[in-house]
C-alpha cells in the first residue's frame, strides 16, 4: 500500500552535520511509525467500509430511507421550534408562509407516498393549506404525513424500488424509488425555505443547532 511505504528524500540518506547517524536513525523511526499509524488507521475504516456495506441485504434502499429519516427530522423540528405567532411569517406576500410551506409539504408528501404505495392518495397536495390553519393542526398534517411515508419506506427492498408505478404527477410511470426520492428532494427544497425564515427571523434552524 503506497500510504505504509517509507518514501524518503535524498538528504535523509545523509548523515545530518548536527545530529549524525543518530539524527537520521531518529527521523527514519518517527516516519516509520507514522505510516503504520496511517495505515492503521486506512485498514480500520476499510473495514468499517465493508461492516456497512454487508449490514444489510438492500445498501441502496436504506440509503434512500436514511436520507428520507433525515429530511423528515429537519421538516419535523422546524413545525416544533418556530413559535405559532410566526406560523404566518412570510418575507413577502407572493410566497408561502412558514405555516402554509409546511402545510404543502404535507400534502405533496401523502402525493408522492401514495404512488409508492400503489394506492390512491387520501389528500391532494394543497388540501392542508386550506384546513390546517394552526400550529397544531400543521404538526399533526406533518406528522400524519410522515406516518404515510414511513410505510412505504419501511416496505422498500432493492429489488421494489425498481418496480414501475404511476407518476402522480403526470402521465406514465417511472420506479417506485423515483417517487420516494422525489418526495425526500421536495422536503428539502421546502426545508431549504423555511431555513431563510428563520434566518430573518434571528433564529437558529434546527439542523444548524445539532
Amino acid at each position: 500500500m503506497r500510504d505504509a511505504t517509507l518514501i524518503q528524500n535524498p538528504e535523509d540518506r545523509r548523515p545530518s552535520r548536527r545530529g549524525g547517524a543518530a539524527g537520521l536513525s531518529r527521523k527514519v523511526q518517527v516516519r516509520s511509525a507514522i505510516a503504520v499509524a496511517l495505515l492503521l488507521v486506512f485498514s480500520t475504516a476499510g473495514s468499517a467500509q465493508e461492516r456497512r456495506a454487508t449490514d444489510t441485504a438492500n445498501p441502496v434502499s436504506q440509503a434512500m430511507k436514511n436520507a428520507w429519516n433525515g429530511a423528515k427530522r429537519n421538516i419535523t423540528e422546524s413545525a416544533e421550534q418556530m413559535p405559532e405567532a410566526d406560523y404566518g411569517f412570510k418575507p413577502v406576500d407572493t410566497v408561502r408562509s412558514f405555516g402554509q410551506i409546511l402545510a404543502h409539504v404535507a400534502g405533496a408528501s401523502y402525493v408522492y407516498c401514495s404512488a409508492a404505495r400503489g394506492e390512491k392518495s387520501p389528500f391532494s397536495e394543497g388540501d392542508f393549506e386550506k384546513t390546517a390553519t394552526t400550529k397544531a393542526a400543521i404538526i399533526k398534517a406533518v406528522s400524519d404525513a410522515n406516518a404515510y411515508c414511513d410505510a412505504a419506506f419501511n416496505a422498500l427492498t432493492d429489488a421494489s424500488a425498481g418496480e414501475l408505478v404511476q407518476n402522480p404527477f403526470g402521465d406514465g410511470q417511472f420506479p417506485r424509488a423515483t417517487a420516494l426520492m422525489n418526495n425526500t428532494n421536495h422536503l428539502n427544497e421546502h426545508y431549504g425555505n423555511l431555513v431563510t425564515y428563520f434566518r430573518i427571523k434571528g433564529m437558529v434552524p434546527p439542523s444548524s443547532k445539532r
